[in-house]
């Protein structure tokens, strides 16, 4: 089918904007400012929520920034279940502020306990930087659960774009180390194979706002050296062993370039005896699920979300 009539008109939107868009500029700051920008235009309305609260969790080299959020569900003895929500936004740009709305409609949907990580950017913090973060907080949640109502025997982990590169990299790594237990990996139109594009253009390469050479952009300002673009860590389909993760919900957008590696990756849990259900919806582009002021489709997502995280956490 064809791209949605929806999304056609921001891709249309994009190509006549007075200006370069956050996949064309070549400058961080700027991507930081156009993605920080374009968050009113493209949040929905958010339900209520018992509370919402901005804290930090102390780390190695610095506090990382968290936004914990708090449904009006009821918590019963154990307390909520967690989900550990990274944002999206290539590595480079995104934070807590640019995915609220969608952590509350998440959380409320859910009825877990959301906690955002404002983990550090590339490219004044490159791989693994951000994903030590990540685990930072991983772990802090797993320790302090009590503390926030949550419940630390239903951790799930999750992201879109770059952060479902980096819960799945989460889940890998906790898993070698032997904790924290992970219930469930979120993974929203992840990249999972930083090679995919090296020797050949991929699907969907470019005409729908994420492109190969946006790509590639990413992949020099997080990486460090060309080779940690092998590293499981950086992409998690180069991993030799994928069995032993939690399950998997993986949701790809149609007309993405990160669709097939998305596809892939649920298929190469399954061939490592895991579970993974893929969802690939149909007419959508990258990042729809922010969209929901103007995609209908982002609601639909965001729903197969919650239902796949209350069918863990039960």
């Amino acid at each position: 089918m064809p791209v949605h009539p929806q999304c056609q008109a921001i891709l249309d939107a994009m190509a006549n904007a007075d200006g370069p868009t956050v996949f064309d500029t070549r400058d961080p700051l700027e991507a930081r400012r156009l993605y920080a920008a374009s968050t009113d235009m493209f949040a929905p309305p958010t339900p209520d929520l018992r509370s919402v609260e901005n804290r930090s969790v102390p780390g190695e080299t610095a506090d990382v920034p968290v936004r914990i959020y708090t449904p009006e569900a009821e918590s019963g003895p154990s307390g909520l279940p967690v989900l550990v929500f990274l944002h999206g936004g290539g590595w480079i740009f995104g934070d807590i502020d640019t995915h609220d709305a969608m952590c509350r409609v998440l959380a409320h949907e859910a009825a877990c306990l959301i906690v955002s990580v404002d983990y550090r950017l590339a490219p004044e913090h490159k791989f693994p930087a951000g994903l030590e973060d990540c685990l930072t907080v991983l772990d802090w949640v797993a320790a302090n659960a009590t503390g926030i109502e949550g419940d630390a025997s239903r951790i799930a982990i999750g992201g879109d774009s770059a952060g479902g590169n980096l819960a799945a990299a989460a889940c890998q790594v906790a898993r070698d180390k032997g904790g924290p237990p992970i219930v469930f990996q979120l993974l929203i139109y992840p990249a999972t194979d930083f090679t995919a594009d090296m020797t050949s253009p991929r699907s969907n390469a470019a005409g729908f706002g994420l492109s190969d050479v946006s790509i590639e952009w990413m992949r020099n300002c997080y990486l460090t050296d060309p080779f940690d673009a092998t590293d499981p860590r950086a992409s998690p389909l180069m991993a030799k062993d994928l069995s032993g993760l939690p399950p998997a919900l993986i949701q790809t957008a149609e007309f993405d370039p990160l669709h097939d590696e998305g596809k892939a990756y649920a298929e190469a849990l399954r061939n490592a005896g895991g579970t993974a259900i893929h969802i690939n919806y149909h007419g959508m582009i990258h990042g729809f699920m922010r969209m929901g002021a103007l995609v209908d489709d982002a609601a639909v997502g965001i729903s197969d979300a919650a239902k796949a995280l209350r069918g863990i956490f039960e």
